[in-house]
């Protein structure tokens, strides 16, 4: 009798360990190159590289959000894939001011236009 109570709970939490794992499988990666540079240069000076790495660290440490902002001009805003999210300027504050390459999952979601201000 205690089998089908154990079981009726395993299978449950196997399939969803499966999906997570298929799911994950699934998950596209990109490459990027670009700059590291804080989120007020790049959508309200519209800048396409930094004006140098003192400032972008600078701005970093008052609390603007680290971006990189790849050579086609694509803005990627790097987040945990946990929830509640967690800001990553701590893992990009070294790389501030240059030019990197990372590697990670697609985004779910884009959009063709990023405004600021709203």
């Amino acid at each position: 009798m205690r089998f089908p109570v154990l079981a009726s709970k395993a299978v449950p939490l196997v399939l969803f360990a499966v999906a997570v794992y298929a799911s994950a499988a699934d998950t596209p990666t990109v490459t990027v190159k670009g700059y590291v540079l804080d989120s007020a240069c790049v959508f309200t000076k519209g800048l396409s590289k930094p004006i140098s790495k003192e400032c972008a660290t600078s701005c970093a440490n008052a609390g603007s959000p680290l971006v990189i902002l790849a050579d086609d001009g694509t803005i990627y805003w790097p987040i945990a894939d946990t929830t509640p999210s967690s800001g990553q300027n701590p893992k990009l504050l070294p790389f501030a001011g240059d030019k990197v390459t990372a590697s990670g999952a697609a985004p779910a979601k884009s959009s063709p236009t990023v405004s600021a201000g709203l």
